[in-house]
């Protein structure tokens, strides 16, 4: 059967902020090929295939050129697509296979939690370039597992950086996180930045709060933190550390449903 093809904004109360994700409902695996062109045809930072697996939902992630090894907010979307359908009681935990092992998520009242690996930066010495090309002068880098981590001097550095992409896009990893202490209410600001898989500058990236959980709390002393990620869009996350785990806490909104138009083709 065609399979059904969300669109929902993540890490927000309304609709056209915060991130927005593909979700695609499918009742079985798919070819690794098509999932890859109908998230280039999608065109948003990821879209999220799942399936039945078990008492849980397999999911895998894709960015337009990519697939990833662990993504926040097409998750968040993914749970919300569930419930919002009565695919899933809103009672229940899902429980989501992945390339990062399996990730919860279950509804507190008007909020999804999301429990997650930490992936607690480690101090490093920034590649050749990596200021210039973010255009601002690091107080601390570092290197988590998929991200380089850059402490910027304060909020405002954080939301005027202007970064050249094409250079960024030539720094080794994933991507690159910018953040500082505090700002708009928040207790950390942050900014990412992905050009090398095909995301200029990524709306709201739970992903990296996996990192930016652990290296705040330490810094700030406290296990829970409200993240603003200060892009165009914006969104608000709750982060919550624990031990080698971050609870990330957030809301969703449908956007547009639909059918595609062709059967999905197996593996």
């Amino acid at each position: 059967m065609p399979a059904p093809l969300f669109q929902i904004d993540a890490f927000t109360a309304r609709a056209f902020a915060g991130n927005p994700a593909a979700v695609c409902l499918l009742e079985g695996p798919a070819g690794e090929a098509w999932m890859q062109s109908l998230a280039s045809e999608m065109n948003l930072s990821e879209t999220a295939f799942l399936h039945p697996n078990g008492d849980g939902y397999a999911l895998r992630w894709f960015t337009p050129v990519a697939e990833v090894a662990l993504c926040g907010h097409a998750t968040l979307a993914s749970a919300h697509a569930l419930w919002e359908t009565g695919r899933t009681d809103p009672g229940e935990a899902i429980a989501f296979t992945t390339l990062s092992g399996t990730l919860t998520a279950a509804r507190r009242d008007d909020w999804i939690e999301m429990d997650f690996p930490a992936t607690a930066p480690e101090p490093a010495q920034a590649p050749p370039g990596l200021g210039e090309a973010l255009g601002l002068a690091p107080r601390w880098t570092g290197r988590s597992r998929f991200d380089w981590l850059v402490e910027a001097g304060s909020p405002a550095d954080v939301a005027g950086a202007r970064p050249d992409m094409a250079r960024l896009a030539a720094i080794e990893g994933r991507g690159v996180i910018i953040t500082a202490a505090g700002g708009d209410g928040a207790d950390v600001t942050s900014r990412y930045f992905a050009p090398a898989y095909g995301i200029p500058e990524d709306p709201v990236t739970g992903s990296a709060h996996c990192a930016l959980g652990p290296f705040w709390a330490a810094r700030l002393g406290r296990e829970r933190l409200v993240c603003h990620q200060a892009s165009a869009r914006g969104g608000i996350l709750h982060v919550e550390v624990r031990g080698d785990r971050v609870i990330l806490g957030g809301q969703a909104v449908t956007v547009f449903e639909g059918r595609l138009a062709a059967e999905p083709p197996a593996p």
